[in-house]
């Protein structure tokens, strides 16, 4: 079933049902798919088509929703890209995909303007005169109705960029099979309902983000855009707009909670929370359960490549577990033997890799250009998530750190390698070590431990040449610097990043 129907299949059955609120003004299904018909229309004018990828680079907002079903309609690829990223990484996205459009708004301009490129795409500005067409111009030289361009169930229907160990972006394709499979397992595990409604806080580059708006159509729900939210405004839209679901990272939670304002508003009828992203602190599930009350709270375990590993659902009787694989989902832990292979499992209570069935509607089959990595993650259709995990002796799964010890602060990942390599480039560094440090609002921080060349080397000196770099995003810079004498190293020569971490907290 492809994308495009199904958004189609929800105008036909309550056209004048609320579909999205900004602002607090609101969209009936009918009037989405009316804006989403004209952008078509006028995409389709423009060339776009079957399989032509097109780059949003674009806040949660109406205008980012109705490009993507227009893009669904086309059959074109929707490619959603991080508009935090630095420069050059939103470059190397540009160069791996080849869009033929762009899509940008004010917060990206100025990265798109540094963009090289060696074919130009169409560039569409939500402001006018900042593009070859703005978007309002879409609309109003389109047409109200639009006939979807028929796809098959395994044509790509999304592209998603992650980072990885290598700390050059991804792309994840995403087919209609995989998104349709992903949406109805997200519903089952959730306990959504028809006319239910969200919070859409998760960007829509991300997986998260994606998912909730897809729940909230299949089941004609309200999504609610949130854009710039001030942490002040989230109680108040949750109770202006009587949300009932949320689904964020549990920094998003933590933010909530802290707020002085929450207890002045209504939050009753907001009934099933769920995280994801991170680990949440035993501690904050708690002060979730105590302060939202809510019906379900779901631990969902995921990742771009497969959208659901596990989940768990009893988080009152076990916080921090994962729990137990997702509807579609077959998982194991294989052993951390350097020469071990899927085949090779762990005892219950032992800690392994977390790998996961490639027989899953839900999973990818591999990423965009990239054999090489693609070989070192699936071995005998079997995804090899990177993660490290264990099983308690009920089976519910708990996931205790990283195979690679890639640092995943908030929602965003970060190769410690490509820190490495910056921080490498100041002339008083003489070694350098990243590794995630454990933190209680954003789940892990990167510090980075250094042995400088002379004492007068200093943390702000560092920051700001990570700055001037230009290589890394903001979420990637250090947020300590450790000045130490030497590396801990293996026999083989290998930095022991454990080491560090533990040598801190002595």
């Amino acid at each position: 079933m492809d994308l495009g129907s199904m958004f189609e299949f929800a105008v036909g059955r309550h056209p004048f049902g609320v579909a999205l609120v900004e602002g607090g003004h609101s969209y009936t299904f009918l009037a989405l798919n009316q804006e989403v018909n004209r952008v078509a229309s006028s995409l389709r004018k423009l060339g776009i088509g079957r399989r032509d990828r097109v780059m949003v680079l674009l806040k949660n907002r109406r205008q980012t929703v109705c490009l993507f079903w227009a893009i669904q309609k086309l059959g074109a690829i929707f490619t959603p890209v991080n508009y935090h990223m630095s420069i050059q990484d939103i470059q190397h996205c540009v160069y791996d995909v080849e869009p033929k459009v762009i899509v940008f708004e004010a917060v990206a301009e100025a990265a798109v303007r540094k963009l090289r490129l060696e074919e130009t795409p169409i560039f569409i500005s939500l402001e006018p005169d900042d593009g070859d067409i703005s978007y309002d111009e879409l609309v109003h030289s389109g047409e109200d109705t639009f006939d979807a361009v028929p796809v098959d169930d395994d044509e790509i229907a999304i592209m998603l960029y992650t980072s990885g160990t290598s700390g050059v972006p991804k792309g994840v394709p995403r087919s209609h099979k995989n998104e349709y499979a992903s949406t109805l397992a997200h519903i089952i595990q959730n306990h959504y309902d028809p006319f239910d409604s969200t919070l859409g806080i998760m960007p829509l580059y991300h997986t998260m983000g994606v998912h909730s708006l897809l729940a909230m159509t299949f089941l004609n729900a309200k999504f609610v855009v949130a854009q710039d939210v001030r942490d002040e405004s989230v109680p108040e839209i949750l109770c202006r707009e009587k949300i009932t679901c949320l689904y964020m990272i549990p920094t998003m939670y933590r933010d909530l909670l802290a707020n002085h304002r929450i207890e002045n508003y209504d939050l009753s009828h907001l009934q099933k929370i769920a995280y994801a992203g991170a680990p949440m602190p035993e501690a904050l599930v708690s002060d979730c359960f105590r302060a939202l009350h809510p019906q379900r709270f779901v631990n969902h375990y995921g990742s771009t490549e497969i959208h659901t590993l596990t989940t768990c659902a009893y988080l009152h009787r076990k916080p921090g577990s994962a729990g137990k694989p997702g509807i579609n989902q077959w998982i194991r832990l294989m052993s951390l033997d350097p020469d071990a292979t899927v085949n090779d499992g762990v005892k219950r209570g032992e800690v392994g890799q977390v790998i996961a069935h490639l027989g899953s509607a839900e999973a990818f089959k591999g990423y965009w250009n990239r054999p090489e990595v693609t070989r070192q993650v699936i071995q005998d259709d079997w995804y090899l998530t990177g993660d490290l995990g264990v099983f308690d002796d009920e089976g519910d799964l708990f996931v205790v750190g990283r195979v690679d010890e890639m640092v995943i602060s908030g929602l965003e990942r970060v190769s410690p390698a490509k820190v490495e390599e910056v921080l490498s480039g100041h002339p008083d560094v003489l070694e350098v070590a990243v590794v995630g440090e454990q933190d209680e609002h954003l789940g892990q921080i990167v510090v980075a431990y250094v042995v400088p060349r002379c004492e007068q080397l200093s943390p702000l000196e560092l920051d700001r040449y990570c700055k001037q770099s230009g290589r890394l995003s903001t979420f990637e810079r250090p947020r300590k610097h450790v000045f130490v004498e030497h590396l801990p190293r293996s026999a083989t020569g290998k930095v022991m990043r454990r080491a560090l971490l533990s040598t801190r907290e002595k």
